[in-house]
């Protein structure tokens, strides 16, 4: 995920080499999150030149490259004294283009550097725009979708109707074509001293320091008015509405300082004292003074934006209230579990859209068979939603383990389609495999959450799981932290339900290799969001595939409509963590345990054995509870510790029939089982109620107890979970 700070003294006097400082420790600040490069932009003129230019200095690899690379510029007078300035900053994680100095933030509007943005999101159509503006004559040179921002800011402005033109209507008029989610700043030579930022579906918020006293706790927002009859009228009423009573200021027009950031870390060390704006806000500072401009009103609207004060320090912010990072990507997954969503279901039209697969549909729907490969978590969602897939695309599924995959040397044909998922992008096998079927001309598919990964160059296609760079290694999901006052979930469902943003495509062969760097903080192998977001980008896939089987369409909007309710209800079974705690209390000592089920549930049996061996070192079996008669049942006593996940599904009774059997042997079986389960409960040791969901999600819900369960019981054996032995994140050997 990109990180985004930017900084604005106004008359507070600060050398070069001061805003250098600012900027470059806000960065680390946000290294955590992941990153391929960093950029700046500030003014770059000095004393002996009169003319104003913004000079840019961006770097690929670490932040501390990047300022090795700042004290390089020989042109810049890092001892000049700036009374006001605006400075960006921003590190990359790339999405489209590969990780260089000319696809990296800032990005620019022409050779000359009349406007500049940093940008944190994913903009679905700027395809459509960049062909626009190429047609208008305007050349690009990087390949991201932020260089389409900067040059539709720039045609805005060479088409003005008046000179007089803000820079916050320039903006308004940019985000009106925009597609997808994004977070932004602007800078421009046109207007020095000012600053431009906006939001939608990312997020962003704005410190404020001063030693005077500031104009008001509440900052009014301001809306277009849609009644004058041209825009030089609208830009000359709106300076006249910036006075005490609209804008935030220092009284007096004293001293005051911005700082502006996609996350709370890169600004708690500065200030306590945040503004968090809200989707489609467009925040504004110039003369000193921050306004807030919106261009639609809406009868939810909150009028104003109050200034709110951050009670956490700066480890706090980065880990939050969690003892661990592990801890904390588990509660992260009502997050990481939308922003998967995000933009590719439309809950209002039950349709789902994966771009980067869009283009290849016909030619997947003739397929003859999926296959479907990985390894560790990644085969278990394949696991995981195999019936699904060939009960919404109608078509034979084949999941395969990457290496017994290759040790067989399996049959693949020119009409098969196959499926390559790996978090990383690098998994040696996987790629192995991925390289196999190339060779024998399948259509290959990438399933991963690194762009310019090997896996996302070498596919055909792909869907980027848009879950951002992981701090842990053992997978659970992908997210990053977030610095919202209320969540990115809330924010965004209060949107009409649905935020468009791109999927990722994997197909560009120019991509070349990234390395995240996150060297700010210790990376967990625990990885919990990765299996419920791959989980959720199969199932998505399987909805895209069956949208015009109209036998199929119940069943479609069942699916869409518990994915709708799926965050809700994580948060739910996230409640449940206190008794998860005391159940470790209980099986921390045990040297063995095993957790089984069947039909959908299998899965998350597999997985959540995995997690438990991978952290707590204790031998775990994910057994699949068809077979227990053909040799498991041996291993049950009382003093064997068993797990089983039971839920109201077409396997209901088939797993009551195997409880029976663990309870006729003294077995003292743990149950996951649904809120009004009481015929499981009756046999059970210890039961779990979870809430219901439809069947082929219901994995989703029953893996996080696992989760939580594992995490417990690492910290209870003693052992650090944000370190355990032998893992990495990205496996690169066979």
């Amino acid at each position: 995920m990109c990180g985004i700070f930017a900084y604005m003294n106004y008359r507070v006097p600060r050398t070069r080499k001061e805003i250098f400082e600012t900027l470059i420790k806000g960065l680390q600040r946000l290294e955590y999150r992941g990153y391929d490069s960093a950029g700046v932009a500030i003014d770059g003129h000095n004393n002996e030149v009169k003319e104003r230019h913004i000079q840019l200095v961006k770097k690929r690899g670490n932040v501390k490259a990047l300022d090795e690379e700042l004290y390089k510029q020989d042109s810049m007078d890092l001892k000049m004294e700036f009374e006001t300035h605006f400075g960006i900053a921003h590190t990359r994680w790339a999405t489209h283009g590969v990780p260089n100095a000319v696809n990296s933030h800032p990005q620019r509007s022409d050779k000359g550097n009349e406007f500049v943005v940093i940008h944190n999101g994913i903009i679905t159509n700027y395809k459509d725009l960049r062909k626009f503006l190429e047609s208008k004559g305007y050349e690009f040179e990087s390949e991201t979708d932020t260089e389409t921002i900067a040059k539709l800011i720039k045609y805005v402005f060479d088409n003005r109707e008046t000179e007089d033109i803000t820079f916050s209507t320039l903006v308004e008029r940019v985000i009106q074509q925009l597609e997808g989610a994004f977070a932004l700043v602007f800078k421009s030579i046109h207007y020095p001293g000012e600053a431009v930022a906006t939001r939608r579906g990312s997020p962003l918020l704005i410190g404020v320091r001063s030693k005077y006293k500031l104009s008001t706790e509440q900052i009014p927002i301001l809306y277009r008015t849609r009644n004058f009859e041209n825009v030089k009228n609208i830009c000359k009423t709106r300076m006249k509405r910036l006075d005490s009573s609209t804008c935030l200021h220092a009284v007096g027009d004293k001293a005051v300082e911005f700082f502006f950031a996609s996350d709370a870390s890169a600004i708690i060390e500065h200030t306590n004292r945040v503004i968090f704006l809200e989707d489609d806000d467009i925040a504004a500072v110039a003369d000193g003074k921050l306004s807030i401009h919106r261009v639609k009103r809406s009868a939810s609207d909150d009028p104003s934006r109050a200034i709110q004060t951050l009670q956490m320090e700066l480890q706090q912010i980065m880990k939050g209230n969690f003892s661990a990072f592990m801890q904390k990507e588990i509660f992260e997954q009502p997050e990481s579990v939308f922003n998967t969503m995000r933009g590719r279901v439309n809950f209002e039209t039950n349709t789902v859209l994966l771009g980067g697969l869009k283009d290849h549909l016909k030619e997947i729907r003739r397929c003859r068979r999926l296959i479907v490969i990985g390894c560790g978590t990644s085969y278990h969602a394949a696991v995981a939603t195999r019936q699904v897939l060939e009960e919404l695309t109608e078509l034979p599924v084949m999941v395969e383990l990457a290496s017994d995959f290759l040790d067989r040397n399996t049959p693949v044909f020119r009409d098969d389609v196959c499926f390559f998922i790996s978090q990383s992008g690098e998994t040696a096998d996987t790629l192995l495999a991925l390289r196999y079927c190339k060779d024998r001309r399948a259509l290959t598919v990438g399933v991963t959450n690194t762009v310019g990964s090997s896996i996302s160059r070498e596919t055909d296609c792909g869907v980027h799981i848009n879950a951002g760079p992981e701090i842990g290694v053992a997978s659970t999901k992908v997210a990053p932290p977030t610095c919202a006052p209320k969540s990115t979930l809330q924010q965004e469902r209060g949107r009409q339900g649905v935020v468009r943003v791109g999927a990722w495509c994997c197909a560009s062969s120019h991509v070349s290799h990234r390395l995240p760097f996150a060297p700010a903080l210790p990376e967990s192998p625990f990885y919990p969001q990765a299996y419920t977001s791959q989980f959720i980008s199969l199932v998505m896939f399987g909805l895209m595939m069956s949208e015009d089987r109209i036998s199929l369409q119940n069943r479609r909007q069942e699916i869409i409509r518990g994915l709708r309710s799926l965050p809700g209800l994580i948060k739910e079974v996230l409640s449940l963590d206190e008794k998860i705690h005391d159940l470790a209390l209980e099986l921390y000592t045990q040297r063995s345990l095993l957790v089984m089920g069947r039909g959908y549930n299998y899965a998350t049996c597999l997985e959540g054995a995995l997690k438990i061996k991978e952290i707590t070192y204790m031998h775990s079996e994910g057994i699949l509870a068809g077979e227990l008669k053909h040799g498991p049942l041996a291993l049950i006593d009382k003093q064997m510790p068993i797990i089983m996940v039971i839920m109201k599904d077409p396997c209901f009774a088939k797993c009551q029939n195997a409880l029976q059997q663990i309870t006729a042997r003294q077995g003292r079986p743990i149950i996951l089982c649904s809120r009004d389960d009481t015929e499981s409960s009756k046999f059970a040791y210890k039961t779990i109620e979870l809430p219901h969901t439809v069947d082929c999600l219901q994995g989703i819900l029953s893996v996080i107890p696992l989760q939580l369960l594992s995490f417990h019981l690492a910290v209870l054996r003693g052992y650090d979970v944000d370190f355990p032995r032998n893992l990495a994140k990205s496996v690169t050997v066979e």
